[in-house]
């Protein structure tokens, strides 16, 4: 079965019924949990996307809290961590709340992951982060950049202290 385009769903969905709108809505909501998120979010909590991104925070704190020290399962339960980090940024469309998101997640990835391990995988997954805040702040309002400029950089200076494979100048803004 091959999927309609975008366009053709749109003028399909507007010639609908408010009923079956609702309807549709409900039945994609119940087939996938992916959906069914979304959809709550899109209700509830489209309209502050940062308290959203703080309620996911709160949520997710628990999972660094019970990282293995193990290389390799450490790395894996962060990628795990970092999956659910980009599904909800993805959800909130906003490049605010997806680099509240990664401070954070770059924050307890300094205080709970094993710093002192040559893992490389391990190592990569913090230098990724890195990356994809330094090419998003350019993205921010100019407010916003300096606002969460100060917390990268601190981010950027408890990095260099506490990892020796860190280089500070090549994430510089």
């Amino acid at each position: 079965m091959k999927a309609e385009k975008l366009s053709d769903i749109k003028k399909e969905l507007n010639s609908l019924s408010r009923e079956q709108l609702v309807d549709v809505c409900l039945r994609l909501a119940k087939y996938k949990k992916e959906n069914k998120e979304l959809l709550s979010f899109l209700l509830y909590d489209a309209d502050d996307p940062v308290r959203y991104a703080e309620s996911v925070k709160i949520t997710l704190v628990e999972e660094f809290h019970t990282l293995r020290k193990f290389d390799y399962h450490s790395a894996k339960q962060l990628r795990k961590i970092l999956r659910l980090v980009a599904k909800h940024a993805k959800y909130t469309g906003s490049i605010e709340a997806e680099v509240i998101l990664l401070l954070w997640f770059v924050k307890n990835y300094l205080l709970y992951a094993d710093l002192k391990s040559h893992y490389k995988p391990l190592q990569n997954i913090f230098l990724r982060q890195m990356e994809k805040l330094k090419k998003l702040f350019p993205k921010l309002h100019e407010d916003l950049q300096f606002d969460y400029s100060s917390e990268y950089q601190e981010v950027l200076d408890d990095a260099e202290g506490k990892a020796r494979w860190f280089n500070k100048k090549s994430f510089e803004l």
